[in-house]
């Protein structure tokens, strides 16, 4: 009985060593927290994305009281969070960046674009890829096994007809998406671009066209038209320079194939 008594009274002992040893490190080796960053933690959007670079969002609100972030470092959380940042920070708050959304660069669905073969394998579009690029004629199309879906923490994305597509209103411009994309063909627009070129066909006219219905076919009839020369010719395809763009629509009345359409 006393053995017991004996043990209990040197672990308690012990014990309370350990929390006085606990209590003096906890205090000696004590790190002051800036308090703003609890303050920029709850201004965030709060999805934890990683779109800004950083593991999270208590990553970001650490970055930016370190000053080693911009204010406007919460692309999903836009103008307001940013300002919202700004005033915690006690900076001045000049503008955030432009508002852009992801789009998916085609619209060749089950109905205009042919496969060459039928895929068996992991419903994944990494995994599909792999194989000859992908079940789809074209090289460069969408695949749709919804990678990009997966990967958006906000609904933005669902998979209609074999094709993935974003939905302007819900998308917050985070970017998981494009990096999702084993093809690289997503990519972020201006929100206030109306007209883009829903292809990413290399392949010469004759080629492309009998992949898909709606291929940009390298005519340049977009080239010729546009009175802004906001659109180039490249490798066979379609580009529009958003810098000199106006949505004037000219373009896309005029494309032969309506790969240039309304975003």
């Amino acid at each position: 009985m006393n053995i017991i008594i004996a043990s209990v009274i040197s672990l308690g002992l012990v014990g309370v060593a350990l929390g006085l040893m606990l209590a003096y490190a906890s205090k000696k080796f004590h790190v002051e927290r800036d308090p703003r960053v609890e303050h920029v933690l709850a201004a965030l959007a709060g999805s934890n994305c990683g779109a800004c670079g950083y593991a999270g969002c208590s990553g970001a609100a650490e970055a930016v009281s370190r000053g080693e972030a911009p204010i406007n470092v919460c692309l999903p959380g836009g103008a307001e969070v940013a300002k919202e940042v700004a005033r915690i920070m006690g900076a001045e708050f000049t503008g955030g960046k432009i508002k852009e959304y992801a789009v998916v660069l085609c619209h060749g669905d089950i109905s205009k674009a042919r496969k060459k073969f039928t895929y068996h394998g992991v419903p994944t579009c990494a995994a599909a890829v792999l194989l000859e690029k992908g079940d789809k004629a074209c090289s460069y199309g969408c695949l749709g096994y919804a990678d990009c879906q997966r990967a958006c923490l906000f609904g933005a994305i669902k998979i209609k007809d074999g094709l993935a597509i974003i939905d302007r209103d819900k998308c917050t411009g985070c970017t998981l998406c494009v990096k999702a994309c084993p093809k690289a063909i997503i990519t972020m627009v201006p929100a206030k671009e109306k007209r883009i070129v829903f292809c990413m066909s290399k392949d010469k006219g004759p080629v492309s066209r009998k992949l898909c219905d709606i291929s940009c076919i390298g005519c340049g009839i977009c080239v010729k038209e546009c009175p802004f020369a906001a659109i180039t010719m490249n490798d066979n395809l379609a580009t529009i320079h958003y810098d000199k763009c106006t949505n004037c629509a000219i373009c896309e009345e005029k494309c032969p194939t309506k790969s240039i359409t309304s975003g």
